[in-house]
């Protein structure tokens, strides 16, 4: 039942945390290691091993086309134990990969499964509340899940300082079980009888070609993956930018950290904020100030070294602020029209995002080599072509409010 009135309970947030928090523990608990696993599977190219950061995202955005129909025909929770069934298989897969193409198809299927999770959190959300409400529990959501990169990359370091790099492996594997009994104890199905979608080969057209008449579901689901890519750019690149570019191999755990922080605690301000702004206001001056600040470091470092860690650092903190207030909202924005086909629309939004994230990632991070002025264009790039979608649809709906008044 919508309720945006009621108070989601603590426990409520917290495993709806805790399901999206598995994959952000997949990708960044890793990052130390991209060397460590480079040497075990001889590849020693670290702009090769940006790949298996971006390729779990590939899976992540595949897998929803799947998951997420699938959960409208036979309820969300069969579909997140299979979820966590296939990111089980391919962890063994990254365990045992014998060279870097295995350890990519490793981390894609980790990717597929994850999705479950991670789709399925979005509709259960949205089977519960609506409107701005919506976005207050997806804020409080995403707080607690930011948390995760916050402590990663130093988990990961400790591990594998301590038992080697496939002990990573194994604590994903632990807690996912964990998680996933959690779920299975406390979280009732959200599907409602009514809402259920028969199962036919048509059931991904008729969900797109009912996605399709809601124009700003496809525009903020646009904005969501050009925003994702540009930040998906820093996530693969950061390992190199700090230890190669910059010799920071054991401060990078606690700068990844500290960024991290500043996009947690926008997080955790938009959740308060955003009843009385709205998620629409606060995003849209998010978004103008994180294109704005991208534009700046271009303009002052055009043809410049690298500046000093302080200054990259602060650049980054500034920007990283701005998405705890846009992440949230554009997903609410986006999902707030299609209720009656949540799980096939957090589906395909999801994967529509994900196409546009990944190739700007590999591509923008592919001219990461010395420099970070290439990141810093990207981003000015991805938030500039942004604010035009959000622009031009806020007019356009302006527009058809005159009309009808």
């Amino acid at each position: 039942m919508q309720n945006e009135k009621v108070k989601p309970n603590f426990e409520f947030v917290a495993l709806m945390a805790a399901l999206m928090s598995i994959a952000a523990l997949a990708i960044d608990a890793l990052l130390p290691a991209l060397s460590e696993i480079g040497v075990s599977i001889n590849s020693f190219d670290a702009t090769d091993h940006q790949l298996l950061i971006t390729m779990i995202f590939l899976g992540l955005g595949i897998g929803q086309l799947f998951f997420g129909p699938l959960s409208d025909t036979f309820g969300r929770k069969p579909m997140v134990y299979s979820g966590f069934s296939v990111f089980a298989l391919a962890s063994v897969v990254c365990l045992f990969a014998p060279s870097l193409e295995w350890m990519i198809v490793g981390r894609i299927f980790q990717g597929i499964g994850l999705s479950a999770a991670r789709t399925i959190c979005v509709a259960i959300i949205r089977d519960t509340y609506k409107g701005d409400y919506m976005a207050k529990v997806m804020s409080f959501v995403t707080a607690f899940f930011i948390m995760v990169p916050v402590v990663a990359p130093a988990i990961g370091k400790g591990v594998m300082d301590a038992f080697g790099w496939k002990a990573i492996f194994y604590l994903q594997l632990i807690l996912a079980l964990v998680v996933c009994i959690w779920f299975w104890k406390r979280q009732p199905e959200t599907l409602h009888p009514e809402y259920k979608i028969p199962f036919s080969s048509h059931i991904f057209v008729d969900g797109l070609k009912e996605l399709l008449k809601y124009k700003e579901t496809m525009a903020f689901t646009m904005i969501s993956g050009l925003i994702t890519g540009s930040f998906l750019v820093y996530l693969s690149a950061s390992q190199h930018i700090f230890e190669d570019i910059y010799g920071l191999k054991d401060t990078f755990p606690f700068i990844f950290a500290g960024l991290s922080v500043s996009i947690g605690l926008s997080t955790f301000l938009n959740g308060t904020l955003v009843l009385k702004f709205g998620m629409r206001k606060l995003s849209l001056t998010a978004l103008s100030l994180f294109s704005s600040i991208a534009l700046l470091y271009v303009l002052l470092f055009w043809n410049a070294d690298n500046p000093d860690i302080v200054v990259l650092v602060s650049f980054l903190s500034a920007q990283f602020f701005c998405l705890g207030f846009m992440w949230g909202n554009f997903r609410s924005i986006a999902m707030e029209p299609i209720g009656h086909i949540a799980g096939i629309g957090a589906a395909i939004t999801g994967f529509v995002s994900t196409l546009f994230s990944i190739p700007i990632a590999a591509y923008v991070g592919s001219f990461i080599q010395k420099s970070v002025l290439p990141m810093f264009v990207g981003l000015a790039i991805c938030g500039l072509v942004s604010l035009v979608i959000f622009l031009l649809m806020r007019r356009k709906i302006s527009k058809r409010a005159k009309l009808l008044v």
